[in-house]
């Protein structure tokens, strides 16, 4: 299967051309990406949505991270990237019902396998009020090895470091197949991909605003 490939831009975002997905990360061209995340409410209670990526992942396996997320492919435009939802939930929806949520910029580096990567990226992030049950996502098992939802507040508190660990519902995929095991699981905000804690606690925030 051949690499995919990304725009990429330098410091300032001015474009520089197209870059496999691996040169992209060998040598951190900046490039963007769509973060979505997914919440309800219960009650006077809101709960939001995160993954588990896989193991495989080329960057941060292993590591809870948004709900939904990836790459712009070259000539993507963001509005063409709410397909990330689909692939990897099994979620269907139209753009106009993602909620802004602002851009950031990551500078993340690290190592896999022995090999670093530096992942430059700029990212525009939604949220999308989702009542699916956990059980009737499809999960795409190259890239989510499950999918859980812990309540709103408690994950702010997590990340402001004011609780040492959540608890969390979710489903994982068994043996990367599509079928779902229901789980009950502990999480500490170290389990999540290394972002600045300040960006999760600002989009958990403005997650109590969605509608």
């Amino acid at each position: 299967m051949a690499d995919e490939l990304f725009d990429i831009y330098d410091e300032q975002l001015r474009p520089l051309g197209t870059a496999t997905r691996a040169e992209t990360h060998a040598k951190g061209y900046w490039h963007r990406s769509f973060h979505c995340w997914l919440t309800r409410r219960e009650g006077n209670r809101r709960f939001v949505r995160f993954q588990l990526r896989q193991a495989s992942k080329d960057t941060n396996p292993g590591c809870y991270d948004i709900t939904a997320a990836g790459h712009l492919s070259a000539g993507e435009t963001i509005r063409e990237a709410i397909r990330e939802l689909e692939e990897e939930l099994g979620v269907s929806a139209s753009f106009e019902q993602l909620i802004p949520l602002g851009q950031i910029r990551e500078n993340i580096s690290g190592e896999v396998n022995g090999i670093p990567f530096i992942d430059r990226e700029v990212s525009d992030v939604f949220g999308l009020v989702c009542e699916l049950p956990l059980t009737e996502l499809l999960l795409q098992p190259e890239e989510v090895a499950g999918v859980y939802e812990a309540d709103l507040d408690e994950l702010i508190a997590l990340f402001e470091g004011s609780l040492s660990a959540v608890s969390a519902s979710g489903v994982e995929l068994v043996d990367q197949n599509e079928q779902l095991t229901i789980v009950q699981c502990s999480v500490s905000a170290k389990q999540f991909v290394p972002r600045e804690f300040s960006y999760y606690t600002s989009v958990l925030q403005a997650l109590h605003g969605c509608t």
